[in-house]
Parts: C-alpha cells; structure tokens; sequence
C-alpha cells in the first residue's frame, strides 16, 4: 500500500472510531445494553434510585441486572443517570430512549 493511501484509510478510520462514541449528545442513537444506569425517576416508585447494569433493551423497555435479579424498567415513565464508557454520566428522560435503537436514529435527525 502507498503511503498516502494510508494515511487516508487511517484518517478515515479514526473519524469513523470518533463518530461512533457514545457521548452524552449521542446517547439517544446507541445500544445501551452493558451500560451502568441508575433510575432516578419512575412511575413504579419500587424502582426508583435502584442502580444496575443494562443487559438487554427493546422498544419500550430496558432490562437491568440488579442485585441478582433482572428488572424491567419501562422506557417512557422513567428517567436514568447512564455511566459511559468514559466515565462521564448523563441524565435522560427515558422517552427520548423509546424505541429501537436503529429507530431512534431516524426520529432525531
């Protein structure tokens, strides 16, 4: 391979890498399964100030390992504090996080 055209598929990589980091922004667009999340709010008050990680997620729910057991958590009557990969926490209302997440993608452009 020539040099330029590696500088290029490097460059081009990179971008991509950045592009596809879970940041507070973009939170809404990504898979949130392995996730550390804490509900800070919810409709079922057993639920709230619990703090788990998410194992699986559908349109309307998110299932969370807590405490040996799976809770299911609805999506639209619930508010979460999300850990990142990177340490930074975020709060979202989890009506934003309605649906799939290759859904989401085309409701917020």
């Amino acid at each position: 391979m020539g040099k330029a055209f590696k500088q290029h598929f490097t460059s081009n990589f990179e971008i991509e890498a950045l592009e596809m980091q879970i940041t507070p922004i973009t939170i809404k667009f990504h898979e949130l399964i392995g996730l550390e999340a804490r509900i800070v709010k919810s409709s079922d008050p057993k639920l709230k100030n619990l703090s788990g990680t998410v194992v699986d997620e559908t349109k309307n729910i998110l299932k969370l390992y807590i405490e040996d057991k799976i809770k299911i958590v609805p999506k639209a009557n619930s508010s979460f504090i999300f850990k990142l990969p990177d340490g930074a926490k975020v709060r979202i209302h989890g009506s934003l996080l309605v649906g799939r997440p290759e859904d989401r993608l085309g409701k917020f452009k």
